[in-house]
């Protein structure tokens, strides 16, 4: 399993030396959260340097008052998606960056990257920009157990620049405010649940929650959360267990503050989604429930007290895609309603 404390090791920074850096994660949330050990690493080598983040509208918050953080760069992809596309362009020239490290894989952040006008220009082989860049790295996914976790693989881009392989954790910093707001939440023993995906075949049937929850202690609190677009999930799932003991939070916290509520849970139940690598990011307990997807993909989760839970059936049809479907394609979605309530309960 990945180590969530960094292997730190004896070596001196090398030349040259690099004032100001720009890493660039325009996907989803949980791409910005598993690109976290860059920031952790290029600080640790380049302590002076002024290190600032690109992402995609909406997920800025994952990053406020990152201590390693001089600048978060936001990209409104929601309308007038090119003509920000040309500001951001040049944004990052006008920056004058020694180096960009893009890892995406999406054409837009390739031209980013290959325009920025950075000595060092860095990303991933499979990007249609990648002969601009200056050192490329081969990005590879497989269904095997030993397999890469895509922590490893993004760290492949600044080895580099850093001559190390170190390794360092993803991670994030709530604040005393995240951690106040959630602390009514924290005077009993509680677990999370985050029923919820953006892909049908990774998220465990709303049936199949409820059956689970129904099944818990009644004395012990679950709260639910997710997105305020998942408040109606969320309570029909409360409805269906008739878990009197349960309280729908989804909406209601930041992504910070979520995570601070994460952080003491006896246990966060989460599908292959970005709740894990949230929940990963605190380091704390995580119940990870794969429906058509694989953790051999390497995207499963980090922290040091985390379960799989996944079908013990042999499907040839798992798995379907990398990054789930908007539907079985089989109809049957075995992958997901062969999982047993016990499986679940198991890691309580």
């Amino acid at each position: 399993m990945w180590s969530c404390e960094a292997e730190i090791d004896s070596f001196v920074p090398p030349m040259p030396e690099l004032k100001k850096i720009l890493i660039l994660q325009t996907a989803s949330l949980g791409d910005v959260i598993l690109s976290t050990p860059l920031i952790e690493k290029l600080h640790h080598f380049f302590p002076e340097a002024r290190i600032d983040f690109l992402l995609k509208d909406g997920y800025q918050g994952v990053l406020r008052k990152h201590p390693h953080l001089h600048h978060v760069i936001v990209w409104d992809k929601s309308e007038k998606k090119y003509k920000h596309l040309r500001e951001l362009i040049r944004i990052v020239r006008q920056n004058k960056y020694d180096a960009v490290i893009n890892v995406q894989r999406f054409a837009s952040s390739g031209l980013i990257t290959a325009l920025s006008g950075a000595k060092h220009r860095i990303g991933f082989s499979k990007n249609p920009f990648f002969f601009f860049y200056t050192k490329r790295v081969k990005h590879r996914i497989g269904t095997g157990e030993n397999n890469p976790h895509e922590v490893e693989r993004n760290l492949k881009l600044v080895e580099q620049l850093t001559g190390s392989n170190t390794s360092f954790p993803v991670r994030l910093y709530p604040g005393k405010q995240d951690y106040a707001k959630v602390s009514q939440f924290k005077t009993r023993k509680y677990i999370t649940v985050a029923p919820a995906s953006l892909w049908f075949t990774k998220q465990f049937p709303a049936e199949k929650w409820a059956e689970f929850v129904s099944a818990l202690d009644k004395d012990l609190t679950v709260y639910f959360l997710g997105s305020a677009n998942e408040t109606g999930l969320c309570d029909r799932i409360i409805e269906m267990s008739g878990h009197g003991n349960s309280l729908n939070l989804s909406g209601k916290l930041s992504i910070l503050e979520s995570a601070a509520l994460l952080r003491d849970s006896q246990m966060n139940y989460v599908n292959d989604s970005a709740p894990m690598h949230l929940s990963s990011a605190m380091n704390a307990p995580t119940t990870a429930v794969f429906c058509s997807t694989v953790p051999g993909f390497g995207f499963g989760p980090l922290a040091e007290r985390s379960f799989v839970v996944q079908t013990g059936r042999k499907l040839s049809c798992r798995p379907c895609g990398l990054h789930g479907l908007p539907k079985c394609p089989k109809k049957h979605f075995d992958c997901a309603m062969s999982i047993q309530t016990e499986q679940l309960l198991n890691t309580l």
